[in-house]
């Protein structure tokens, strides 16, 4: 792994540290109020410059120019960076001594007024100063920025520091996560938690991470869903509920997977999956206007238009458009002749619905640039979701498109307890026959539904890739703070 931005203390940063000791100037002080931040001041310099108002600044030094007996510095707060100017016959000669020993990366506080200087830079002419933090090892070299992929990941607190686009990136997926509550929570539903710590993994056909609890003695599942759990809370009379949820899924790590990840899910009572279809794409455009200004964005060179309404595609056409395969009536052994031909790569235990995931995914899937609903899943690959009854192969379900990456899944909910035990069973079964991503039988689960759970639909919205797309991020990494990644030298 490469040294950047982990560099150890060095001989100069321990002198200075040392000589400011001696100077009894604190190198751990505060608090500092601020009276304001540097966005408010380059939003309306007006207010500020050739007043008599005094500010109270405070953040890191992020650039030093000495010129005898006085000081330039850029200082950055968490909205932005200005330039502050230290006079010794301003602060005091004591003063202004000790800020020459101060190091790029130091915290300080500022009181003075702003100005602008003869090239009309807003500037802040500190009365004082006072030394937050010491800044104890250097910071990523000034032009080559921090830029190795892994330090940045690892150490993504210097990240923010040296990237201005990566806390851009950050308080982005900050506004997004706001308006989708604003959203939700102005149409009457209501945020919930549910157990992140369960007894049967179940919400999705995925691999979960196992743990035990010593106290009870018994094993317990990191979730992979909340589904079960707010279907039940629909059974109690709820009606519209969501969480903005960590979901725990034992699979590789590529630039659209980490294995704990954010799903926005919700469930609304007396819908189906049309009725999410039409929220689905009220609540992403919504909030898309509203932290971007408008409905067209670029990812990865090519430009995305949400604006409503967003187009629909049936997924057996539209695999036999690119593929010339029959996802409902062509045989498994008719799957695996037309996968060579196509140079898809396939197990020879696959079932019907890992083909069709696989079709999809290589022959639609990229060709979905705009936001597109993909529609009537195989049930077999839906085990929680209602049939269509005009045709009992097929259910009631969605997936939304964007980008080329799959965003979002949504179905009208099965809530016959009858059907949904059948479905479990061949769920089991198919466990049974070594596919480990298969549901477990929830008992808990059917006998809710046997009180009766109204018509319902439901949707899960992948934030961490929703926010890849908004941003125009390379990978899913880039929009999640930490990263799971292998321990330095392993």
């Amino acid at each position: 792994m490469s040294k950047e931005g982990l560099d150890s203390h060095s001989p100069s940063t321990r002198s200075t540290v040392d000589n400011l000791q001696q100077k009894s100037l604190e190198l751990y002080s505060g608090p500092f109020p601020q009276s304001c931040l540097v966005e408010e001041i380059v939003r309306q310099p007006e207010d500020f410059v050739g007043k008599e108002t005094v500010v109270k600044m405070a953040g890191r030094i992020m650039a030093l120019r000495r010129h005898g007996k006085a000081t330039f510095a850029d200082l950055q707060d968490r909205s932005g960076r200005i330039q502050i100017y230290l006079k010794q016959d301003k602060v005091g000669e004591e003063a202004y001594q000790a800020f020459q020993q101060l190091d790029v990366g130091d915290l300080v506080g500022v009181e003075g007024r702003v100005f602008r200087t003869r090239t009309q830079e807003l500037t802040v002419a500190a009365d004082h100063f006072v030394l937050l933090a010491k800044c104890q090892r250097p910071l990523p070299e000034k032009w080559h920025g921090l830029k190795d992929v892994e330090v940045r990941y690892r150490k993504r607190y210097l990240d923010l520091i040296m990237n201005p686009l990566v806390m851009e990136t950050f308080l982005i997926r900050a506004r997004i996560i706001k308006e989708m509550r604003d959203f939700l929570d102005q149409r009457g539903f209501v945020e919930v938690e549910t157990p992140m710590m369960q007894t049967i993994p179940g919400g999705a056909l995925a691999r979960p991470f196992k743990t035990f609890h010593n106290a009870l003695g018994m094993d317990l599942y990191l979730r992979i869903a909340p589904e079960l759990f707010l279907k039940k809370l629909i059974v109690g009379g709820m009606e519209r509920v969501y969480e903005i949820n960590r979901n725990f899924r034992n699979e590789g790590i590529s630039v659209r997977h980490n294995p704990e990840f954010t799903m926005l899910e919700l469930y609304q009572a007396y819908g189906n999956y049309q009725t999410m279809m039409e929220l689905c794409q009220d609540m992403v455009s919504s909030v898309l206007r509203k932290v971007k200004g408008t409905f067209k964005i670029k990812y990865r060179g090519s430009e995305i238009d949400f604006t409503p309404p967003w187009k629909q595609l049936n997924l057996r056409e539209a695999i036999w458009e690119k593929g010339k395969i029959d996802i409902l009536d062509d045989s498994i052994e008719g799957f695996k002749k037309k996968s060579r031909e196509l140079g898809i790569s396939f197990e020879e235990d696959w079932d019907r619905g890992k083909f069709v995931n696989e079709f999809l995914e290589k022959l639609v899937q990229p060709f979905l640039i705009n936001p597109t609903f993909v529609l009537e899943y195989p049930v077999d690959i839906s085990p929680l979701a209602k049939a269509k009854p005009e045709d009992p192969r097929l259910a009631e379900r969605f997936e939304l498109f964007m980008g080329g990456e799959e965003i979002g899944n949504a179905y009208s909910e099965l809530n016959d307890p009858l059907e949904q035990r059948k479905r479990f069973e061949q769920q089991f079964q198919k466990r049974q026959e070594g596919d480990i991503e298969a549901h477990l039988i929830d008992e808990d689960y059917i006998e809710a539904l046997e009180y009766g759970m109204p018509p319902t639909g439901g949707l899960g919205i992948g934030i961490d890739r929703l926010i890849m797309v908004v941003t125009d991020a390379p990978s899913i990494r880039e929009v999640i703070l930490f990263p799971l990644l292998r321990p330095v030298n392993v």
